[in-house]
């Protein structure tokens, strides 16, 4: 690498490194730090334990956000200090810390703009993620089973683990529907730009005819709620129904009638669970499940209700098309709301989501601020 490539590259780190002091407000961040950390002292403090755990949290994560903003600024700082010396001294050592010291910053900078980006409240959280084919019987059911795989191939490469919860397969091929957990630090900020429907255009490989064929399937994606989040659920709306196992569950699968499915009469919402090897415990899955989904209902109702107060026209749902999977004429994988593309399709069916993601990130977060 020359030396004036490496000027370059810490030049785009400045400029990066002082629009995050420029939304970050030092200041305010600093007061508010402070102000959490008089409360933390106060006599009564730890008599709501739920209310001081997450007051902590909420701290911890301010601190977190100012701890590695100085952290940037001084690694950055260390860095035009070390490229002075070279151009006084240009000795090879000092080149190859110089190349190890921006490469340590420019990951270190990646991931605090990740951090940045994931800001909201349940982004932390595990994901549940839904798939489900839309019309046009084995074609778009193979559709949604190379989701599938794509979804768990992006799983595996950033540690996480994937866990079925339900899965319907399709009488020849390809599945009817499937809902999987995605646990790891994250997983529900990352994938909530997957909500919505999925496109492909391709050359059935089920038409002997060779023609072209275009596919939906929707997919849907919830947080885990853990135990700070009420979600009331009156057992009179609900009708339970159990079932014998079947698809890619486990051992048991088709032995007992473990396996159950939960609708919530007054929405006509389903949940279904078959991994675990007890009633109980799949019981315990499908309310989470439905917890989850009663959830982002209510979530979804206050934003249309404030959308409709502020005269924005606001989206929600199924109803748009979130990207397009284009294998013939031409390979291009594009999503309609950043606008971000590529021409390697492959690598995307294989897992490489993450461009997609930080491009969706960025483009919310655009919006965001108009």
């Amino acid at each position: 690498m020359e030396f004036g490539e490496i000027k370059n590259k810490i030049s785009d780190m400045e400029n990066k490194i002082k629009q995050f002091r420029g939304s970050l407000d030092l200041e305010n961040l600093e007061e508010s730090i402070a102000e959490n950390e008089a409360k933390m002292t106060e006599n009564g403090f730890w008599d709501d334990h739920e209310k001081a755990q997450k007051l902590i949290d909420e701290n911890n994560a301010l601190k977190d956000k100012y701890d590695n903003f100085k952290e940037l600024s001084e690694g950055l700082e260390n860095l035009q200090v070390l490229a002075e010396l070279y151009q006084e001294d240009p000795e090879d050592d000092l080149m190859q810390q110089l190349i190890d010291d921006s490469d340590n910053l420019a990951a270190k900078l990646r991931s605090y703009e990740l951090m940045m980006l994931l800001s909201e409240p349940y982004d932390s959280h595990n994901a549940i993620l839904e798939i489900h084919p839309g019309a046009g019987g084995t074609e778009s059911q193979d559709w949604g089973s190379m989701l599938l795989r794509m979804y768990q191939r992006w799983a595996d490469q950033h540690g996480f683990s994937v866990e079925i919860e339900d899965y319907q397969p399709g009488e020849e091929a390809g599945i009817k529907s499937v809902s999987m957990m995605i646990r790891g630090k994250n997983a529900y900020g990352l994938l909530r730009s997957e909500r919505g429907v999925h496109r492909l255009v391709r050359i059935s490989p089920f038409d002997s005819a060779g023609r072209r064929h275009t596919s939906f399937a929707s997919v849907d994606v919830m947080p885990e709620l853990d135990d700070s989040i009420h979600v009331e659920i009156n057992d009179d709306d609900l009708r339970v129904d159990v079932f014998r196992s079947s698809g890619a569950g486990g051992q048991h699968i088709n032995k007992t009638s473990s396996a159950v499915r939960i609708t919530h009469l007054p929405t006509g919402i389903v949940v279904s669970s078959q991994a675990q090897r007890s009633q109980l415990q799949n019981r315990e899955t499908a309310m989470n499940m439905l917890k989850a989904k009663l959830f982002q209902r209510e979530q979804e109702e206050q934003a249309k209700k404030h959308a409709e107060i502020q005269g924005e026209q606001l989206d929600i749902g199924w109803g748009s098309q979130i990207r397009s999977y284009v294998f013939h004429p031409y390979t291009m994988v594009k999503d309609h709301r950043s606008n971000y593309s590529t021409s390697n399709g492959q690598a995307v069916m294989d897992g490489d989501l993450d461009p997609f993601i930080y491009a969706y990130l960025q483009w919310k977060l655009q919006g965001a601020k108009q």
